[in-house]
This record gives structure tokens, sequence and C-alpha cells, in this order.
């Protein structure tokens, strides 16, 4: 090894202090995926536009406060001390279910803020890690540390829904939130372990409005930024559209045991994990850019395969087993090297802008998408939707291969360090929790 080359990230103290704390935060949370809506329909008999508006709880403050995160994000010389508090917050959050039910004074409009509490400061969170992983990690290590915290989702989603399944039935599901309030309380705990400083030059403000309008300009005008925030639109619509009706489709058309989906759900994991491994290798030997286009390929593979779907059962679980596989591979490869690429081309003023400009906006197609495909279904029939959204997400290619983040000419830039395209002067400055979606 080279005596100026950095450390394995697996030998790193604080990487992987770093990387725990966000997967033991992770698996918290899924845990509560699980926990918050039993408590609501088996202990407080939610009615159907409770559990609507609880459900929407968790989306909603990425489109209230996503692009407000990034300003603040840029604004600060150090983003740790505002990760911990966000943790610290949503822990005292969550540790208030169990305790109001303790008392008898739970009920569903305080799960929804609570759930709009934890949504507000996991966005916050967010906007402060991205580019807080800059300052941990060497350049040439980043998409070997993205690569690591999407693996933490694959293992979240894995393990989580087992985990909650038994600390419900254990211990009850208002004292299974217990398990998220402990989950932040780890994460700070370990954040407030790093060692490493952070040397952030905060950009100068003008102003809340002024500065989100930079984040979104550099965004749009920006060759490559502007289409990974395309592609990551369009694939994250559409799958989302997919998401809607995939369970119907599955049950009512295609006749697969409630159980084996839940199955073939922790199959995609296993593949994230797979994909994890993959793109970090892959990256060093032929560059973000290539795995970017290549991976974008494949992602309306499995939808298009579960639109044409047909023959025994054995037959349509083998397929699905290894389409689930396979996306699993490629959603972690595409969002890796999509955050790899954002973080290498975006101005260091403007990381916390641009990402949250790319949140908000891949994160926010998601309600319409859902809406979507299920209006659609009604109209034309599952099938059929099925395979709109495999056409859908099949544009998304278009974004990515008519970029400049596709060469010019073979071997044109080195593959281990592709020349950033330049940003223009703005003023005179991106699962989970579905398969499918990149953020």
């Amino acid at each position: 090894m080279d005596a100026t080359s950095p450390l394995p990230l697996r030998k790193q103290r604080d990487y992987r202090l770093l990387w725990g704390a966000r997967t033991i935060s992770i698996t918290g949370s899924e845990v509560s995926k699980l926990a918050v809506p039993l408590t609501a329909v088996t202990l407080l008999t939610a009615s159907p536009a409770e559990m609507g508006l609880l459900t929407a709880a968790a989306s909603v403050p990425a489109l209230l406060f996503g692009l407000q995160s990034g300003a603040i994000a840029d604004r600060l010389t150090r983003h740790r001390p505002l990760m911990i508090a966000c943790e610290l917050v949503s822990c005292v959050a969550a540790a208030t279910v169990p305790l109001a039910w303790v008392f008898g004074v739970l009920t569903v409009p305080w799960l929804i803020v609570v759930a709009l509490v934890i949504g507000t400061a996991g966005v916050i969170f967010k906007s402060a890690n991205f580019p807080y992983v800059a300052a941990t990690v060497d350049p040439s290590q980043r998409t070997e540390a993205m690569a690591g915290f999407h693996a933490s989702y694959s293992v979240a989603s894995v393990g989580g829904p087992g985990l909650a399944g038994l600390l419900v039935q254990t211990l009850t599901a208002p004292f299974a939130v217990l398990a998220e309030a402990l989950s932040f309380l780890a994460s700070a705990l370990l954040l407030r372990s790093i060692r490493t400083p952070e040397h952030n030059e905060p950009t100068r403000s003008t102003g809340m409005w002024p500065d989100i309008v930079e984040g979104l300009r550099t965004s749009l005008t920006h060759p490559t930024l502007r289409a990974l925030l395309g592609a990551g639109v369009t694939i994250n619509f559409f799958a989302m559209a997919y998401t809607a009706v995939y369970m119907l489709y599955m049950v009512n058309t295609l006749g697969i045991p409630k159980g084996m989906i839940g199955f073939l759900t922790a199959l995609s994991g296993l593949g994230g994990l797979l994909g994890a491994w993959l793109t970090s290798r892959l990256s060093k030997r032929y560059g973000e850019n290539r795995v970017l286009l290549v991976s974008v390929l494949f992602f309306p593979l499995e939808i298009l395969a579960v639109g044409l779907l047909s023959g025994p059962l054995w037959t349509k679980l083998t397929l699905l087993a290894l389409t689930g596989i396979m996306t699993g591979v490629i959603v972690v490869a595409f969002a890796t090297c999509m955050g790899a690429i954002t973080l290498r081309d975006t101005p260091t003023a403007l990381r916390g802008r641009v990402n949250a400009t790319m949140t908000f906006a891949v994160q926010g197609v998601l309600a319409l998408g859902g809406l979507s495909g299920g209006l659609l279904a009604e109209l034309l029939g599952l099938r059929p939707v099925i395979l709109i959204c495999a056409a859908g997400v099949a544009l998304s290619t278009l974004w990515i291969w008519l970029s400049p983040l596709r060469p010019t000419r073979p071997n044109s830039v080195h593959p281990h360090h592709p020349a950033p395209t330049p940003v223009p002067d703005p003023l005179t400055h991106l699962i989970e929790s579905k398969r499918h979606t990149v953020l």
C-alpha cells in the first residue's frame, strides 16, 4: 500500500462509528414502522382517515423543511453537533409513546405529532450528514463509504421487520417503540465518540430564500446534477406507482402466498448487501460514472418481468426471487454512485443545499406516484399499470445516457478520478423504505 494511501474504511475507527450509528438508528426506525401502526390500529382503534394522516406524517417533513434544512447545513462550521441533537430529539419523541401509554394519555394525534417530530429531525439530520461524510472519509473512499451506508439500509430491511415482530409479541406495540428511542440514543452516543475534526467553511448567507434558490438553480443548471435529479424523480415516481399496486397484483393476479411476499422482500435486502459489496469494488476499477450508466439499464427489468409473469407457482417464485435479488443490487449500485457523484461534482459550499434539493424532489414525488398508480389501476387494471411503470422507469436511462456522465471518448477520463464538470456561478452556488426507490 502506498504510504499516502488512507487506511481501509473497515480499519478507520471514526467511519466505523458513523456507520454503526446509522445502522442502529435505521434498524430502530424499521421496528417503529410496524410498532406505531399496530399501536394505532389495535390499541387506539384508529380510523382509516387517522391511519392515512399517520402514514403521511412520516413524509410531510421532507416537503415542508427539506429545502430549508439544506440551507441551514451549508451555514454550519460543524455538522456533527446538529446530527447529535437531531438524534436526541428523536429519542425523546419516541420515548414519549410508551410513557403516554402507561399514563393512559396516548392518542392517535399524539402518534402523529411524534411522527412529525421524528420526521423533521430526520430531514435535518440527513442534510447535515451528507456534507459530514466529506469530513470523515478520504475523497478516494467516498463511494465505498456511500455503499456502506446503503448496506445499512439493506441490513435494516432484512432484520428490522423480524425484530419488530419479536418485540411487539414480547413487549406489546407501544413498548416496542422504546427500541427506536434507544436506537436514536445509541446513535447519538456513537456520533459523540467520533474524533475527526471538521474543517468546513460555512457559506455566506444572504437570507433563507436566496440560499434555497442557489441550491435549486445549481441542481437544475449543472448538467450532471440535473441528469441525476431527473433520473431520480423519474425512477421514484414510477417505482411508487408500482408499489401502490404491487401487493394487490401479487396476491390477486399472480396468486403468490402472503407469507412468501415478505420472504421476497427480504431477498431484495440481501441483494442490497451484495450490491454494496460489488459497487465499492467496481467503482474503483471502472469509476462511478460507468457503474451508474450500466446500473440504470437494469432498473425496469424486475417490474417488466412481474408484469409479464405467468405459469405455475414455482416458476413465478423462482423468477421473483432472482429479479428481487437483482433489484436490490441495482438500487444500491445506482443510489451509491448517485450520492458519490453528487458529492464529487457539487461545490463544497453548496453540498447541503444540493443534497436537500435532490431529496426534496426525489422523495416528494413518492406521494404523487403512489396516488397515480392507484388511480390508474382503477381505470386500466393491475397488469397494464405494472407494464406502464416498467416503461416509465426505463425513461430514466435517457436522463443518464444523454448527460455528460456518458464519456464521449473511451478512456478519455481516468475511471478512478473522473474530472468534475464545472459548476456555473449561480448568482455572479440525495432505501426506507421502498425496494425500488433510490433515496
